[in-house]
């Protein structure tokens, strides 16, 4: 086993019941790819996406990684005119973390976050665990024990 990360140690001191995996790579790996290293129904493994709306706010969007965010859709579920995805340049100052290693849970400031309704199939999903080649799964009801979310028809 590799070294905790921020979002096992968050999962550990709320002590909600979580699973960790590894694996081997250098660079961002597409969610799809990372599901399919870990033996993963890619259904069940979600992607975390930064976006700005209109209004200057910022929105986190939890989707599964085989699909894409419907920027229409993710504008209305959280109010706002329009929305467009924050550039890569961004994601780490405003998040702490970098693309392929982006988490729901631990980011540097708390930003309102919509998960897509599909996650309510499954009694765990799989996503970041705060950096490049980890993976927690968790239960919804163990995620909202740590962050406020709705959950949305995003794709």
């Amino acid at each position: 086993m590799t070294e905790k990360t921020n979002v096992m140690r968050i999962l550990e001191q709320k002590k909600v019941t979580y699973k960790s995996y590894f694996y081997q790579s250098e660079q961002a790996l597409s969610g799809v790819e990372v599901a399919a290293l870990l033996e993963q129904n890619p259904r069940q493994v979600f992607k975390t996406l930064v976006t700005v709306g209109k209004s200057n706010r910022n929105y986190v969007f939890v989707i599964p990684v085989e699909g894409e965010l419907d920027l229409k859709k993710a504008a209305k579920a959280v109010g706002e005119k329009s929305i467009v995805m924050i550039k890569e340049k961004e994601l780490l100052p405003l998040t702490g973390y970098v693309h392929g290693g982006c988490s729901p849970i631990g980011m540097k400031k708390f930003f309102p976050t919509v998960i897509h309704k599909t996650a309510q199939e499954f009694e765990t999903i799989f996503f970041s665990a705060g950096k490049i080649g980890c993976q927690v799964e968790v239960s919804l009801e163990g995620l909202s024990q740590i962050i406020c979310y709705s959950i949305g028809d995003l794709i």
